[in-house]
């Protein structure tokens, strides 16, 4: 696939402010602050992103589509995705991703368009020939994303490990009965 300069461009961007919001979060920092940070001004990033939520949106679907990816190379089950989502360097990408997942839930644009999609995304990347029931699929995307906010909150990764670990034992349980 050919990149057009432009799309080349949004593309590098992406990839920075990915890396800057994972190291050093979003918070209430402005377009100009993010636009600093990755070496850019703030007008490239309006013509690039549009605004600043639209530019959140772009950071949060960039890092949903990376981790479906690992899902959809068929390598990852629930302790792999665990094991990946819990790391701490993710943990301020999680914080966004909370953050405009409410706002959307709250019916605010532009987060409204991230909505159903959260879901229904993750759940038509579970591979057709792994016979998984899909409200159990539905209830594995529940607990990681209700452990991941309980670990973005309280930052108890032994806690939320153990939670998690009992989660992992309840569905191995299952799938070998």
């Amino acid at each position: 696939m050919v990149r057009t300069p432009d799309l080349a461009r949004r593309r590098e961007l992406l990839d920075a402010l990915v890396r800057e919001c994972a190291d050093n979060g979003v918070g209430g920092r402005s377009l100009r602050e993010l636009a600093e940070a990755v070496g850019t001004s703030h007008r490239m990033l309006l013509h690039h992103f549009g605004s600043r939520e639209e530019l959140l949106l772009a950071v949060v679907d960039d890092v949903e589509r990376r981790q479906m990816a690992m899902l959809s190379e068929g390598a990852a089950g629930f302790a792999e995705m665990w094991e990946h989502l819990r790391r701490p360097e993710l943990r301020a990408l999680e914080r966004l991703f909370f953050e405009c997942y409410s706002r959307g839930a709250q019916g605010e644009s532009p987060f409204t368009t991230m909505l159903p999609g959260a879901v229904d995304r993750w759940l038509a990347e579970v591979p057709a020939d792994a016979q998984v029931d899909p409200a159990l699929a539905r209830l594995g995307l529940a607990v990681m994303r209700g452990l991941l906010l309980d670990l973005a909150g309280t930052n108890d990764d032994a806690g939320v490990d153990a939670a998690a670990q009992h989660f992992i034992e309840l569905i191995d349980a299952r799938s070998h009965r």
